[in-house]
């Protein structure tokens, strides 16, 4: 037992589930030992890490009883761990948070009303709970995670991520024992990763010869995982119907998982069909994924001081209002809070996405050559064979394209792919896109300055018409916006591999040279352009490691040890307008 100020910390506090597993949670309460609303964090991370406490600690000053606790077969708690990333029903993940939201109720420091917590695979862990509806649960906040697996992965392979995030995970499986052979500490492992590991394993050739026992206890695991990239693992849109207590979501623009939005549309629909009453939240900040850098200052551009906010901070005003009945101004407000980065306040939206969204679509023209950031690709809202002449070109900047061609062309070589411009750990921020302004296999198609002030809020899609020579290849997406001094800054990205074209349960390889039209879907995106800034899209092959290259072969990726080159096209003629379709909100 700790005393920490006014906070007491019980270590180890031992929770025994239905099948008699054993597990272990700290336990934050006020030392004054009275019965308080109790909070509840599951996670495969390790209970004693930093960022634990200071969600905690914070949260029992503030008058809770707060159990963190460790996962099934993760550091301090007994049985064996099964990872997200295989069927859900396997991992006793439900039974398990429902049988330690029960118990949370019961402690000796709790009134009985129990809400629970977590971000990212935290997150996942409150889903699972809600899925189970133990009775006890009166509120939630599962932050940075989506609806399901195939919604952030899009079946391609998360090669940076999930390489490092095994790697680390694996050094601390319990299952290693005092045999285990490399870092046995996850920080450890952490920098071993990315100062040695990384630039070794990320370019392995198979990926599924990488030996197991670099990631320990994990590595059958993974190649289960790379064998059913296709299929998905957990879906959390069969849950929504069963959510009858109020849920707070919480995200960032920049966030990877910001899939968080389909969620809440979710169980927003859910409970208008079943009336169920209660009161949901979405929160969306100019954030990456990271819960502890909740900031306006992630990348080149400062955003203001009035987009931070600390995680603690969320949790406890949602559970304020929640289980204590505290009247902080949350019943008065929009159920949708936004920062647009741009706008650089917070302001409320009724839904997601806004109900006023006039869906706008930028269509692709050049001269036949928008190769690198000096070709002649541009955005238009004039359809091809429709430009217009130099007196039209207003409607906010957007008109003006240039024509020529029906198509532009690059080649796509696995072996040099367009890297992917993200922070060391793999995550999505903030960043100037200069370093692949000289790639010739990016195509490059901008707008116009815009004369006023233009705002996009909401979700994105692309309309491609592109052909191949190769059995199967990837498309990428990425808009950013490009301020008057020249610095592109990414919005949002996205992905599709050419053989998931109709869907991930009917994969299908291409026949060389004959065009198909995509539909790819980009994350949401938040922005409020200023006069003089452009809107860019950038059009290729890969995004690696964000995510695994295609090897332009049709073989099986995690196998493959050749890899060709592809010649690519990709149309925007009359009969195959390739197009963006954006949020445009009226100002």
């Amino acid at each position: 037992m700790t005393d920490r100020r006014t906070v007491v910390v019980e270590r180890d506090v031992e929770c025994a589930v239905r099948d008699r597993t054993v597990l272990r949670a700290d336990v934050y309460r006020p030392r004054d030992g009275g019965r308080y609303p109790t909070l509840v964090c599951r996670t495969p991370y390790d209970k004693e890490r930093l960022i634990y406490a200071e969600v905690a600690e914070p949260l029992a000053e503030a008058g809770y009883c707060v159990v963190v606790q460790d996962i099934r077969g993760r550091h301090a708690s007994d049985g064996d761990f099964r990872w997200m990333f295989g069927p859900s029903s396997q991992t006793n993940a439900a039974s398990d948070g429902f049988d330690t939201v029960e118990w949370a109720a019961t402690l000796p420091w709790s009134d009985g009303r129990v809400g629970a917590f977590g971000h990212s695979y935290d997150g996942w862990s409150v889903w699972m709970m809600l899925s189970a509806q133990p009775p006890s649960l009166k509120a939630a906040l599962p932050s940075g995670i989506g609806p399901n697996l195939l919604s952030l992965t899009s079946g391609v392979f998360e090669t940076g991520r999930r390489l490092e995030w095994t790697y680390t995970m694996g050094a601390v499986d319990p299952r290693t024992g005092s045999t285990a052979v490399g870092p046995i500490r996850r920080d450890e492992a952490t920098r071993r990763w990315r100062d040695v590991e990384r630039g070794k394993y990320l370019w392995w050739l198979p990926l599924a010869d990488i030996p197991p026992a670099v990631f320990s206890g994990l590595g059958n695991d993974l190649l289960e995982f790379h064998e059913s990239q296709n299929i998905e693992k957990w879906d959390f849109t069969e849950v929504y119907s069963a959510v009858e207590i109020p849920v707070m979501q919480v995200t960032g623009w920049w966030d990877r998982l910001i899939g968080t939005v389909d969620n809440f549309v979710g169980i927003t629909l859910g409970e208008a069909e079943g009336g169920t009453g209660a009161q949901h939240r979405l929160v969306i900040g100019p954030w990456g994924h990271d819960s502890t850098e909740l900031t306006g200052r992630l990348g080149p551009v400062d955003y203001g001081q009035e987009a931070d906010r600390t995680y603690a901070g969320l949790v406890q005003r949602w559970f304020d209002y929640q289980l204590k009945g505290v009247d902080n101004g949350l019943a008065e407000e929009d159920p949708v809070q936004l920062f647009v980065p741009g706008e650089n306040r917070w302001r409320g939206e009724t839904a997601w996405p806004p109900a006023r969204i006039e869906t706008t679509a930028l269509y692709l023209h050049s001269a036949g050559q928008a190769n690198t950031v000096a070709g002649n690709g541009s955005l238009s809202t004039v359809p091809p064979g429709g430009e217009a002449s130099p007196a039209d070109r207003h409607d906010l900047g957007l008109q003006q394209g240039r024509s020529g061609a029906d198509s532009d062309e690059y080649d796509y070589d696995p072996y040099d792919p367009v890297m992917s411009l993200m922070r060391s750990d793999s995550q999505a921020v903030p960043v100037d896109q200069a370093p692949h302004d000289d790639r010739l296999d990016v195509l490059f198609y901008e707008t116009a300055p815009v004369d006023e002030a233009l705002e996009l809020v909401g979700p994105v899609r692309f309309r491609l018409w592109a052909s191949s020579d190769g059995p199967d290849t990837d498309w990428t997406a990425k808009l950013a916006v490009v301020h008057a001094d020249g610095i592109a800054i990414n919005l949002t990205s996205g992905i599709l591999r050419a053989q998931y074209r109709s869907g991930y349960d009917e994969p299908e390889l291409l026949v060389a040279g004959e065009v198909y039209e995509y539909d790819i879907v980009l994350n949401p995106v938040g922005i409020r352009l200023q006069p003089g800034q452009k809107l860019r899209l950038y059009v290729s092959s890969s995004d690696f490691p964000n995510f695994d290259r295609n090897h332009n072969t049709g073989n099986s990726y995690w196998r493959d040890t050749s890899m060709r080159t592809a010649r690519q096209t990709v149309f925007h003629s009359a009969s195959r307008p390739s197009h963006l379709l954006l949020p445009l909100i009226p100002l």
